[in-house]
Parts: C-alpha cells; sequence; structure tokens
C-alpha cells in the first residue's frame, strides 16, 4: 500500500490502482485525486474535512461512499449522505478494508463542545486516529501521529505512542507548528518509537510503502 501525505491531516492511500482518501480538510490542497474508492472523514472539524473539499472528489469519483461518525454526516449533507461509522464497525471498498476506533474528540477545553471522532485502521496496516488518543488494540504496522494541536500535550502522545507501540510512525496534524515546533515535536516522537521502531517525516506529497 503507498500512503502519501498532504498537508495536515489528509492522506492518500493507493492499493491495486484504487485509491482511499482520508481527512481532506480546510488546510490540505485541493484533493485532486482520481480512482478514488471511498473518502474518510474522522470527524467534523474543518481542518479535517469540508464541503468543497468533498464536493470536489465526488465531482472526480461519482458514486463513492464517505465513511465518519455521525457529526461529519450532519456537517456533510448538503452534498452527500455519509455512512454513519462508530467504533467497532468495519466496512470493505475495493482493496481497503476499514475498521473503525474510537467515538469522541479529544476533551480541548470545557468550553468547547466534543464533537464525534472515530479513527480508522486500514488493512490492519495503517492506523490513522483522527483527533484522539485511541489505541485500536491490535498491533500497527503505520500509525499517522498528530503532533500538533490544542488539545495535545506532547507527554500525553509520548504515554500513547509507547502503548501502542507502532512499528513506524509518522507526523501528521502539523499546520499549527513552526517549524521548530514540529521539529522539537518529532524529536520526542523519535525518543519513545525508536529504536525498536522508525520514526519517517514526510513533507507534503511524499509517500511511504507498507
Amino acid at each position: 500500500m503507498l500512503i502519501t501525505k498532504l498537508e495536515h491531516a489528509c492522506l492518500v492511500l493507493e492499493e491495486e490502482g484504487a485509491r482511499l482518501v482520508i481527512d481532506p480538510g480546510a488546510f490540505t490542497r485541493p484533493v485532486e485525486a482520481t480512482d478514488v474508492v471511498a473518502v474518510v472523514v474522522t470527524h467534523e472539524h474543518p481542518d479535517h474535512g469540508t464541503v468543497d473539499q468533498v464536493a470536489g472528489i465526488l465531482e472526480r469519483n461519482p458514486g463513492i461512499p464517505v465513511f465518519g461518525p455521525a457529526g461529519v454526516a450532519a456537517a456533510l449533507d448538503e452534498v452527500v449522505a455519509v455512512d454513519v461509522v462508530t467504533d467497532g464497525e468495519a466496512r470493505t471498498v475495493g482493496p481497503f478494508a476499514l475498521t473503525f476506533h474510537g467515538t469522541r474528540h479529544q476533551l480541548i477545553h470545557s468550553s468547547v463542545p466534543v464533537v464525534d471522532n472515530t479513527g480508522v485502521f486500514v488493512n490492519g496496516v495503517l492506523f490513522h486516529p483522527g483527533d484522539a488518543y485511541i489505541d485500536p488494540g491490535v498491533p500497527v504496522e503505520v500509525f499517522a501521529t498528530p503532533v500538533g494541536a490544542p488539545w495535545l500535550k506532547i507527554g500525553e502522545l509520548m504515554d500513547h505512542l509507547a502503548s501502542v507501540t507502532p512499528r513506524r510512525a509518522f507526523p501528521i496534524h502539523e499546520a499549527t507548528l513552526s517549524d521548530i515546533g514540529f521539529a522539537g515535536h518529532t524529536d520526542r516522537i523519535r525518543q519513545v518509537v525508536e529504536p525498536a521502531g522508525e520514526v519517517v517525516v514526510l513533507a507534503p506529497g511524499e509517500s511511504l510503502t507498507a
């Protein structure tokens, strides 16, 4: 499976010529991929999914399913009837076997509503948690690891990674960080994941194979 990171939290996965798009949000370039068989939006915040992004993907790839929790269905109802998923559910589309984990976004502050958030595990290889510290409860080959967010404390993230123990991790959700902050948080991730595992830093548009 080819995993391409775009800006912030968006990934495009490719397997057997088919593509899966995860979290095409407002901090990401317009996603112009073709041969897309499905879109996953982990939660309703606009940095993870927008009407414009999803509508553009559907225009190039009509009739494909969009998966997400109930809050995503409400946010995107003007462009698509979302297939609502939650913790413990599974879907298969093309060459992609999807399992869904978690129900709620990590707390930002008591004054900020906590929205639905459901991470996705793809082909038993790649886990994208959205915006939450989610342990899928099974071995993780590749972990798309948020590194900068209003809800994220680097010490908590380090503890989370130590619990999940992915073989490989790569930083996502970086748009809120300066270059210095990104480098510092990535070093903390390396401290936990390496030397038993590997941390790969992908610039937007770069890929790794899993």
